[in-house]
């Protein structure tokens, strides 16, 4: 009887097996099999990466100069844990920090960075990219990018920095709560686009704002995030197609 019972156990994990694979596939990456390149054909939940017609990130060139209202910042204190998810660093936020965006307030729920940077400037690639992400209460999002050249080290990456959670899957909480308005330039001008996610599932819809004017990370900074994750973790830029990109 024991026997049948330890065989009927194999025969059912065997069964799972595949399965199991399948929802392997849907992991996705920088590198190898599961690189931007095939992130589209990695699940039918990612087809988008794919198909879509305005993904992110682009190279932001033939801006047309519009009036562009000033983007309202009301950010304050309130990055609290850091965590290594395997793609990136990530930051999250406590409620109460927001931008208005066609006149709806869009609240800032996390940032976190890219090595080398996803967008292009005028087909220049900066080291740093960082990505301030907000949602409205239906969901819709509204991405702030901001570059940084490699020069002074900045304050709040030294302070982000010294608690960089070393495993993918770690938490740490920071021990005091950064404002992210600390990374913002002086000169808040920027170019705007619509565009997507620029990891799977690559959702558009995405309101970007890629500020004009980078900040400053010293090399070590720079390099000390890209060691951390190993390759870059870049996705490349994707075809603007018909869409306008204003300034």
């Amino acid at each position: 009887m024991h026997h049948s019972t330890v065989l009927a156990a194999l025969l059912t994990s065997a069964l799972f097996l595949p399965t199991a694979n399948a929802s392997e596939a849907a992991h996705w990456g920088y590198e190898g099999d599961a690189a931007p390149a095939n992130w589209g054909h990695l699940s039918a939940e990612y087809a988008t990466c794919n198909t879509g017609k305005n993904q992110a990130p682009i190279d932001i060139q033939h801006a047309v100069k519009t009036q562009l209202p000033a983007i309202p910042f009301a950010y304050q204190a309130g990055g609290q844990q850091i965590i290594n998810n395997g793609h990136t660093i990530q930051v999250t936020y406590a409620a109460g920090s927001q931008l208005s965006v066609d006149g709806m307030p869009f609240t800032l729920k996390q940032f976190h960075f890219h090595a080398p940077s996803e967008n292009l400037i005028q087909g220049k690639q900066f080291p740093l990219e960082v990505h301030l992400v907000h949602s409205d209460p239906d969901g819709n999002l509204a991405v702030v990018g901001l570059m940084f050249e490699q020069g002074s080290a900045n304050p709040l990456l030294a302070t982000l920095w010294q608690q960089l959670p070393q495993k993918a899957g770690d938490t740490l909480t920071l021990s005091k709560s950064v404002n992210v308005a600390d990374l913002l330039p002086k000169d808040h001008s920027y170019y705007r686009f619509a565009g997507s996610l620029t990891t799977p599932p690559c959702s558009e819809g995405v309101r970007w704002l890629v500020l004009k004017h980078p900040m400053t990370a010293s090399k070590a900074q720079i390099e000390q995030f890209a060691q951390l994750m190993g390759h870059p973790n870049n996705r490349p830029v994707q075809p603007v197609g018909a869409r306008l990109i204003a300034e």
